[in-house]
């Protein structure tokens, strides 16, 4: 029986070492005895390579660091926290509690490619915001030291103030290892959405060209952000902030389109009882020279028209006729009017394009945000209010651009803050019976003022989330209610939708390492018999295998009580030894952490595979849990005659 490898499945995924593989894949004449060569990869790109001496690029101080930060696998672990989570065995939704660099590196084997939309509002590095404190080699380590875990330093949080020399270099080193870490989750098909101000749009920009190809950038929104100037301002009053758009790639990318607002619908008519419907109608001239669009038209009445003095008709004189033909020209009530096309409602696109700009009064603005904060979080100080908070309906409109309600679309924000995006991901499904799921990730940032019940962002967001879901099963409930009253003795159902969140927090692995005390090399060898880290339970062994064996974390988790037959006086009995079998993909990994692992046990398990016929089945057992080596090499032959030959220890 194989031990997991700690170096090879002890850690998040090898990122350098999956970009060999495709290079392998690529260019397999470059590779020598395993590495590469320069000389033969530089021949073999010819032309593409750029050597100038003096040539275009976008760099920093610390850029190559952030890339190799970015590049180096975590060793931590997300530890699962049920009972600060609703409906924790049904959710399908996550909320980490942790430093998103090493969340993001934890995640990279369980969502590669699995992400539609990513959105993040970063710190605006305006010089008050906090920035992540990436230390390279320990960043786990110092996570756990400034969220107090494994020291009593007393170490806070900072901010980049313009006057540390670093102001831009630090807010660039945080966002581009979290942003190539990002990509790799993106589906081909899916698009980050990224929030922020003046301060940093530019260089983000050009971060982003290179992280995501420059051509796959989509658009520069707008946001109007506020409904009235601010006198108060020295030069101009800020009223806006951006929302950047890239595709993981630009041809596989759309955008949904969005609903006509009532308004829209109503421009379309019929004045003329046309039998295809309701129509309205546009100008049949323009400014742009067409050769064919100089020439008069007679309407109804004889009156004749032409397309105006600089202008020109959008269409030759022969389309013009044709679409009259067709009843497509509107020449008025009095058929006495300038010509106009009619387009009809039944011929145009099921909805319109996103735009650009977006105003407060239709996506909301950072008054409102406060507002809904202060609604869903109960703050004794108001000081701990956000002022960097979006509203909700900003979140659902981006929603509903860059994701569809019928399809299990994954939204991840590694930059919670107080979770309005988990918010609007709710809000919206139980809008549209959408069966969106979102992954929060959320430093424990202290806030600014000590509350009570809240110590944290993370703290603040997880109550925003429990508040808002509490709120919308009630109203699910009553509208059920409803539906049952309309249909007397008959039974309405009002679609399931997912309100509930896993909680988990970031920690360092539950294996204990391998440190060998050669002044006390006695109790080290006992102690590495058991390889558990003591404080931890069988539920945070588990939800880190499913880490390392790239599984879904809200994947369905089945158990089962191990039972084991013995004689006693001459029958045949069944006696439980408190021993969980935990079942995950209908039987593709099976784990068993029991601590006294005997035969009957693994036939059990081996009797797992005809019960659910996976393709593949995956069994891991504790490997302290077998009494001798006699035993555990039986257990791999009974499995082995099952047809499970994927058995590892841990």
């Amino acid at each position: 029986m194989e031990k997991l490898d700690p170096k090879t499945e002890g850690a998040s995924a090898d990122i350098v070492g999956r970009n060999i593989e495709k290079l392998k894949h690529i260019f397999p004449e470059v590779f020598t005895e395993g590495r590469i060569d320069f000389d033969v990869l530089r021949e073999t790109l010819g032309e593409y390579i750029d050597d100038r001496p003096e040539r275009y690029s976008f760099t920093w101080n610390g850029k190559s660091r952030a890339r190799r930060i970015a590049q180096t696998p975590s060793t931590g672990t997300l530890r699962p926290c049920p009972e600060e989570s609703v409906n924790w065995d049904t959710t399908q939704n996550l909320f980490i509690e942790g430093d998103n660099l090493e969340v993001l590196k934890l995640l990279q084997k369980s969502y590669h490619k699995k992400v539609k939309m990513i959105y993040i509002d970063p710190p605006y590095n305006t010089g008050n915001e906090f920035i992540y404190p990436d230390k390279f080699t320990d960043n786990l380590e110092t996570y756990l030291k400034y969220t107090g875990q494994i020291d009593a330093e007393g170490r806070t949080f900072s901010t980049n103030a313009e006057l540390g020399g670093r102001y831009h270099t630090n807010w660039l080193n945080m966002m581009y290892p979290r942003l190539k870490l990002a990509r790799n989750l993106l589906r081909d098909d899916g698009a980050v959405f990224i929030s922020l101000d003046d301060h940093e749009c530019p260089r983000l920009r050009q971060m982003c060209d290179e992280i995501f190809g420059e051509e796959n950038f989509i658009a520069t929104v707008i946001w109007q952000k506020v409904f009235s100037p601010k006198n108060t301002a020295t030069y101009f009053s800020e009223d806006h902030d951006y929302i950047i758009v890239y595709a993981k790639h630009k041809e596989t990318w759309s955008p949904q389109l969005l609903p006509r607002s009532d308004e829209a619908v109503a421009r379309y008519t019929n004045p003329d009882n046309d039998p295809r419907g309701p129509w309205s109608s546009s100008d049949l001239t323009a400014r742009n020279y067409y050769a064919d669009g100089q020439y008069e038209v007679t309407g109804p009445t004889g009156k004749t028209f032409g397309p105006g003095r600089g202008r020109y008709w959008r269409s030759s004189y022969d389309k013009f006729k044709e679409l009259d033909a067709d009843n497509r020209i509107w020449w008025g009530e009095d058929k006495n009017n300038m010509p106009r096309l009619k387009r009809f409602i039944s011929e145009v696109k099921d909805g319109v394009v996103p735009q650009t700009l977006l105003l407060h009064k239709v996506v909301g603005n950072t008054q409102e945000a406060k507002k809904e904060l202060l609604e869903f979080v109960s703050f004794e100080d108001t000081k701990n209010v956000l002022n960097s908070v979006k509203p909700t309906r900003l979140l659902r409109h981006i929603l509903k651009i860059a994701t569809a309600p019928d399809l299990e679309h994954v939204i991840l924000d590694f930059f919670a803050g107080s979770a309005p995006m988990g918010h609007a991901v709710v809000t919206q499904n139980h809008a549209d019976s959408g069966n969106r799921r979102f992954v929060l990730v959320q430093l424990p940032e202290p806030l600014p003022k000590d509350e009570p019940r809240l110590k944290t962002i993370a703290d603040m967001g997880k109550a925003r989330l429990r508040k808002i879901t509490e709120l919308l099963k009630q109203e699910r409930q009553k509208q059920a209610a409803e539906e049952r009253g309309k249909l007397p003795g008959m039974t309405k159902d009002v679609p399931e939708v997912d309100l509930g969140f896993k909680v988990f927090k970031l920690d360092s692995s539950n294996i204990k390492p391998w440190d060998a005390d050669f002044d006390n090399l006695e109790d080290s060898l006992f102690n590495a018999v058991e390889n558990i880290k003591p404080d931890r339970n069988e539920a945070d062994v588990l939800y880190e295998l499913l880490l390392k064996y790239g599984i879904d974390l809200a994947v369905e988790v089945k158990s089962r009580e191990l039972k084991v037959k013995s004689e006693m006086n001459g029958n045949s009995q069944f006696s439980t030894l408190n021993s969980q079998l935990y079942i995950i993909g209908a039987g593709a990994l099976v784990v068993c952490l029991a601590k006294h692992i005997t035969l009957e046990m693994v036939e059990e398990i081996a009797a797992l595979k005809t019960e659910f016929q996976p393709e593949v089945m995956r069994v891991v057992f504790k490997d302290s849990g077998f009494a001798d080596d006699v035993v555990k090499t039986n257990a791999v032959q009974i499995l082995r005659q099952a047809g499970i030959d994927d058995v590892k220890s841990l």
